[in-house]
């Protein structure tokens, strides 16, 4: 059995549930990008706690990227699943607001690779 020891957070975690809080309720567009971006940092790093690994990538450019779910290790390049959205669409997701299948089927989430699911680990609150 191999232990996969989860990232350091480098986002204050009072800083980061304060900006989620605030993106979720204001919405994406109404809120300073600095928030958003606070608030997109810290629910991906609150995925990695949750699912650590580095199987599967999750990308909300242009705010940040963590890997995460445990899997086979890859040593070089881009994960063997890769994950990618928008800052509201993940932001939606993280807050329970949109449900996993459902982004995917609208073509707001572009999911590839066997460990591409977030649903086990969503809502993140």
């Amino acid at each position: 059995m191999v232990w996969v020891m989860p990232p350091r957070r480098r986002i204050d975690p009072a800083e980061g549930l304060a900006a989620f809080h605030t993106a979720v309720a204001d919405g994406v567009p109404s809120v300073p990008r600095a928030v958003v971006a606070t608030a997109v940092r810290y629910a991906l790093e609150e995925l990695a706690q949750r699912a650590p690994g580095n199987s599967l990538e999750v990308r909300v450019p242009p705010f940040g990227a963590v890997q995460c779910v445990a899997g086979p290790r890859h040593t070089r390049g881009t994960p063997p699943g890769v994950v990618e959205m928008t800052a509201a669409v993940w932001l939606d997701l993280a807050a329970g607001r949109v449900a996993w299948a459902d982004a995917v089927a609208s073509g707001a989430v572009h999911a590839s690779g066997v460990r591409a699911d977030l649903a086990p680990y969503l809502p993140l609150t």
